[in-house]
């Protein structure tokens, strides 16, 4: 009998084929540690992003399936660098002088400009552990300033100063000329002004685990490499937590690249194995060009889930990780219906489809059932029609279309509806533009009208599409996509659109007919009522 794991062991999605990779790490013997660590980096300089989602998400995935495929036990740490140095202000908090007088202070030293916690550190690792605890991911949470003091990373650190030439013959090459001439893979914290110096090393003494520097007011300064007194440069540090803690899977954008095998050179330099890497696509603006956080050109994930589901966000993350993906606020309504459509196929499936289909991979092999009987697309276009400002208006055309849904026994379809509403004011009807339909149109427009007023027949989506085409192809529009188009940009102010049987079936006959009496009179150029 075929079982789970069989399809699994032969799945193409992306998911499996990276644990399998990490099957064969350990084809020969288990991990010492008695488990596979999966690891994921957070900069704490800044509140959780939409890429922290996307990379804790994605990595998730790859666990689920590694599970799916292997006995050995798992871990998930989110690890927090919030040793590092505050290099800038940021723009979306308070009490910006407070702040710029403690750059370059580590981030746990850095005072939190809230007053809600010990530090400005604290205040970013709470709000990521708040940020996974919402969305139900299961992890372990870890601080490098804690890992650093607490002597977790002594061991290692001592072994970076015997192995510092080592180092510094891998990390030299890779920087410019003049940088190589002060460069030190050893930051040392001032004990004075609690700053991370950048400071050219004068001794490394391996045999005494201590650095020696010069230091703010000019004298030579010795500190041990352990306790806290000094963390890594980043790269380093990547290697090093690497070798350190025994990280077997870690993923990062595109532009980490490049710094893999520095990475991991120091990693093996320091007498650990490499983890397996997966090297994701940036996100892109609608313009095409890279998401920077400090433009401010993409989504945030709080935009997102203003207008959409976290699962239709899973959805989203779960598509071709290596292609790079436009993340706007056009791609919203997409995700949400091709979600739903996952779902829906879903339960049709056999088991070695169902492991290939996203949503078993969103919700780690337990996808619910979808109760969208209306498209996030079709409720859009209800709101534009109707002008809707409250998702009861759009309960009542839903009502019509599936008399069983109710918010009760369909909240996920409620949920889609108020999103709806909500996506339509913001994004939809500030950027609507209705215009005149011209002589032809306006004939067919009419057709289409008495056609509607003179129907007596089934009034399902079908048999309404029949004859919106009927009308389009005796009105000789060629292509007939042109009808198609006017229609949206006569009646919905937008240049594309719903299938229009299907729109109709929802919106109501009686409806649709006083709506195209208000384009042919021109009131929806005015401002639809």
């Amino acid at each position: 009998m075929t079982t789970l794991r069989d399809f699994a062991l032969n799945a193409k999605a992306w998911p499996f084929e990276e644990a399998r990779k990490l099957v064969k790490r350990f084809e020969k013997r288990p991990p010492e540690k008695g488990y596979v660590l999966f690891e994921t980096g957070y900069g704490p300089s800044g509140l959780p992003h939409i890429g922290t989602f996307g990379e804790v998400a994605r990595t998730t995935m790859i666990r689920h399936a590694f599970e799916t495929i292997s006995d050995i036990p798992t871990k998930l740490l989110c690890f927090s660098d919030d040793l590092d140095g505050m290099r800038k202000v940021p723009d979306n908090v308070p009490q910006p002088e407070m702040l710029r007088e403690n750059l370059q202070r580590p981030l746990t030293s850095v005072p939190d400009p809230f007053g809600e916690y010990e530090s400005f550190g604290h205040h970013n690792n709470a709000m990521l552990r708040r940020f996974l605890d919402t969305f139900g991911f299961e992890y372990e949470f870890a601080s490098a300033t804690d890992y650093y003091k607490s002597g977790r990373f002594d061991e290692i650190l001592l072994r970076a100063a015997e192995k510092y030439d080592d180092i510094m013959a891998i990390m030299l090459p890779s920087l410019r000329e003049e940088r190589q001439k002060t460069y030190s893979c050893f930051l040392p914290i001032s004990p004075t002004s609690g700053r991370v110096l950048y400071v050219p090393m004068k001794e490394v003494n391996a045999k005494d685990g201590t650095i020696t520097f010069e230091g703010e007011d000019g004298r030579d300064m010795t500190l041990p490499v352990t306790g806290g007194n000094v963390k890594l440069q980043w790269k380093p540090d990547f290697g090093a937590r690497w070798a350190a803690l025994g990280v077997d899977f870690e993923m990062y954008g595109k532009d980490h690249a490049s710094n893999t095998p520095i990475y991991d050179g120091i990693c093996k330099v320091l007498g650990g194995t490499p983890p397996e890497h997966y090297i994701y696509e940036l996100f892109l603006d609608e313009n095409g060009e890279k998401i920077s956080k400090s433009k401010g050109n993409g989504l945030t994930i709080d935009e997102w889930l203003t207008y959409a589901s976290t699962e239709s966000l899973g959805y989203f993350m779960y598509q071709k990780p290596r292609t790079a993906k436009r993340l706007f606020f056009d791609v919203i309504p997409r995700a949400v219906d091709e979600y739903h459509q996952q779902l829906r196929a879903y339960e049709t499936q056999d088991e070695a489809k169902q492991i290939e289909n996203p949503v078993w991979h969103i919700h780690s092999g337990n996808p619910p059932q979808s109760d969208l009987a209306v498209t996030f697309a079709m409720l859009l276009n209800l709101a534009s029609a109707a002008s809707a400002r409250d998702k009861d208006v759009l309960w009542g055309f839903i009502r019509r279309y599936a008399p069983e849904a109710s918010p009760e026994t369909h909240p996920g379809l409620d949920a889609a509806a108020g999103h709806a509403v909500r996506y339509f004011e913001d994004r939809v009807a500030p950027f609507k533009r209705y215009r005149l339909p011209d002589a032809k149109e306006r004939a067919a427009l009419a057709d289409l009208r008495g056609r509607l007023a003179a129907h007596e027949g089934a009034r399902d989506a079908e048999t309404l599409q029949d004859i919106v085409f009927a009308v389009g192809n005796e009105h000789a529009f060629e292509p007939l996509r042109d009808w198609f188009k006017a229609i949206y940009e006569v009646l919905l102010g937008a240049e594309q659109g719903p299938r229009f049987g299907g729109f109709v079936a929802i919106y109501g006959v009686d409806e649709t007919i006083a709506l195209i009496d208000r384009a042919l009179e021109g009131a929806l150029v005015d401002g639809p009522a």
